[in-house]
């Protein structure tokens, strides 16, 4: 996942399940339990760059499973969307 500015076409932060400390902590990257652990980390990275409120653009996919652990856990972090 990242947090990108649109205006200046430049990813602010980032995270992913391949990062050695979450690779680490889930066992597959295609599970709700990694989505959760991503959202909370880029939440954590994007709140720490002062950045409070994003748009939320889900790519096609349907609001639900990973998508939806994702978006939950980064709005419970903090992050306003």
């Amino acid at each position: 996942m990242q947090v990108i500015d649109d205006h200046q076409q430049h990813t602010l932060v980032a995270a992913s399940t391949l990062e050695p400390g979450l690779k680490s902590e889930v066992k597959s990257g295609a599970t709700c339990d990694a989505s959760v652990k991503v959202g909370q980390l880029i939440a954590q990275r994007a709140l720490e760059k002062g950045i409070s409120q994003v748009v939320f653009d889900r790519g096609g996919n349907l609001y639900h499973g990973r998508v939806k652990a994702l978006a939950e856990a980064a709005r419970e972090a903090g992050l306003d969307f």
